[in-house]
């Protein structure tokens, strides 16, 4: 054995897999896991790839070494994204996801041995990390074949990566295996990442390698589980500290199933060449509607994707309080079109401070990889899931701590709302949710339209309690328990609602998420008066905008309430409120039991019964 790992404390059985294998690297720098990604040598293109049972040799993905940095592309079109059902449950303990004994009729002891064998059988890459970032993250150990160093080196990124020859304490919490031949021989070519809480140790068995299910959304699985016995969440949420020109100051966490809207409300806002931005296109009619402002606000990102929110670090303040459960970003680009589009992103991806890993791009041994080139898939389209890895302390003004959260949004993706085509885009350019509105919303959690993160359909779907659902690996009513916890103990933050992609018959991207931003951290605190506010027709969306300025300019009302669209009408808007509400009176049954919180049952009762927007408040009062 190693004489760096004694100090590691590690199982007997994983130090029978390091000592039987074929050798072990472990890395002590960034630097050297890139060498790995790369062959571990001055290679500019590396083919990763695995003998097969049954198969030969077959080829994974390859890696091409660019000017700034290493980029990844898949073989297949489906390994390019996360299949949303590769999770299944090896243990015994509360779950409501697919357990895999029962999915495939056999227990997981064996497939457990034999991947324990084939990793003996490899060169492996060992090092510990940090779930959750240095400082507040929990022990870890990858376990990887050596010509896997990208998804090391991603993982290591992602999280707190450690030099071993640093650590003087280590309580092991969670081991990443990394199998990668297994979901041919085994899972019928598919994504599966397999879960098995042990006490005290929380294993997650990777057999792809595509990082999303497993180097980044497993790791969030393994936080999940921790706060699920401490009592605490980690929110699927991005979060920004936003400074206006008036030097005013306000957080706002944005949270969201996949697509959301969760990168991009970190984001400067888009604007043309000429500076002014496309508020919204007509779908029906082509018209455009501008906003120009002179002045934005300040962004300090401080996280991107999950927020950890543990009770240690909550106060007397009322407001929830949050830090960044990652050390890296796992950032799409599929926003980045063309030269220009994201001038913030644009200069730190191509003038990168250190090489980076990219994933789903177009590379050219040795050229700059450009972020607006991205993959094509075998229909001839561009890859709608290209990413990079950024590290946090590559992105300028990245806030370092825990910050109070005064407001709380969450997006959902719509699509385009008409009379002749009603769907649920009736949502106008943000709206103001009671506490127990914002709940169900979580409860509930919308795919929404068109996401292009994982593979999915078109319809609306749930993404599932929290948004985070499909990471998490017990149950759903424990989860919506310690959501409404978290939001009766956090009264003096609010709470709105923002769509992206459609405003009834616009088209609007990400726009009211930019737009909104600026115009709640011009008013202070996020203070929204009575008088300013409209009760919805639509009960689930709270309140709507009686009118909105922001920097001398009059947002039209049609983004604000799209019932008076012409396209839209009362007719049209009717209609998607039917949708809406039908899709939660389907997916708030499954919380409705014994085991849900006393207050929480009202509040879907309430819902059942037909509640007014004045008693979703009554239950639980909301601040203005």
């Amino acid at each position: 054995m190693l004489e760096c790992l004694r100090k590691l404390n590690l199982p007997e059985y994983v130090l029978d897999i390091l000592n039987h294998s074929k050798g072990v690297i472990v890395p002590k720098t960034r630097e050297e896991l890139l060498d790995l990604a790369m062959g571990n040598g001055t290679n500019n293109e590396y083919n990763i790839e695995y003998d097969v049972k049954g198969k030969g040799r077959v080829l994974e993905a390859t890696a091409t070494r660019c000017t700034n940095g290493i980029v990844v592309n898949y073989v297949e079109d489906y390994m390019r994204r996360r299949d949303p059902n590769c999770m299944y449950i090896a243990d015994k303990k509360p779950t409501d996801k697919p357990r895999y004994e029962e999915v495939f009729n056999s227990s997981f002891d064996s497939l457990r041995a034999e991947t324990y064998e084939w990793l003996k059988d490899q060169e492996l890459i060992f090092f510990p990390f940090k779930s959750g970032g240095v400082e507040y993250g929990y022990d870890s150990v990858l376990i990887a074949p050596v010509n896997a160093g990208f998804f090391a080196a991603g993982l290591a990124d992602l999280q707190g990566f450690e030099n071993i020859d640093d650590i003087t304490d280590f309580d092991l919490k969670a081991i990443v295996y990394l199998a990668p031949p297994f979901r041919h021989t085994h899972f019928n070519g598919r994504q599966a990442v397999i879960h098995n809480r042990l006490d005290g140790i929380h294993e997650v068995y990777s057999y792809n390698l595509y990082p999303g299910p497993s180097a980044k959304k497993g790791i969030y699985s393994v936080l999940l589980d921790i706060g699920e016995s401490e009592g605490w969440v980690t929110a699927h949420a991005s979060t920004v500290k936003v400074i206006t020109p008036y030097d005013n100051e306000i957080v706002i966490m944005h949270e969201g199933a996949s697509g959301g809207g969760k990168s991009e409300m970190i984001e400067d806002i888009h604007r043309e060449m000429d500076g002014r931005t496309i508020f919204g296109v007509n779908t029906v009619t082509g018209e455009k509607s501008y906003l120009v402002l002179s002045e934005t606000c300040e962004l300090i990102p401080v996280t991107d994707d999950m927020a950890l929110c543990p009770a240690s670090i909550q106060n007397e303040s009322k407001k929830l309080v949050v830090t960044d459960a990652e050390s890296s970003w796992f950032i799409r680009l599929d926003n980045i079109k063309s030269y220009g589009s994201s001038p913030q992103y644009e200069k730190l991806l191509i003038q990168t401070k250190e090489p980076l890993v990219y994933l789903n791009m177009k590379a050219i041994p040795g050229a700059t990889a450009l972020p607006w080139e991205h993959t094509l898939d075998s229909n001839g389209k561009p890859c709608p899931n290209p990413r990079v890895i950024l590290p946090r302390k590559m992105i300028e003004k990245a806030y370092k701590g825990s910050v109070e959260v005064d407001v709380r949004s969450f997006g959902v993706r719509t699509p385009a709302c008409t009379k002749e085509n009603p769907s649920y885009g009736i949502m106008g350019i943000f709206q103001v949710l009671p506490p127990a509105l914002a709940w169900l919303w979580r409860l509930v959690a919308p795919r929404g339209y068109n996401n292009p993160s994982i593979i999915d359909t078109l319809e609306m779907t749930s993404e599932g309690v929290g948004s985070y659902w499909p990471f998490a690996t017990g149950k759903k009513v424990t989860q919506a328990n310690l959501l409404l916890d978290q939001i009766v103990n956090s009264s003096n933050t609010r709470y709105v609602l923002i769509p992206n992609q459609h405003i009834g018959a616009y088209e609007v991207s990400f726009m009211p998420q930019w737009v909104s931003r600026e115009y709640i951290a011009r008013r202070g605190s996020a203070k929204f008066k009575p008088e300013h506010l409209v009760e919805c027709r639509c009960p689930l969306l709270g309140f709507g905008l009686e009118s909105l300025k922001i920097d001398g300019q009059y947002i039209s009302r049609a983004f604000l309430r799209p019932e008076t669209q012409h396209e839209v009408g009362l007719e049209g808007y009717d209609a998607g409120a039917k949708i809406l509400t039908d899709f939660f009176k389907q997916e708030l049954m499954q919380f409705n039991t014994d085991e849900l919180n006393p207050l929480g049952k009202q509040i879907i009762e309430m819902f059942y019964k037909g509640a007014t927007v004045e008693d979703y408040m009554n239950v639980i009062p909301m601040r203005y």
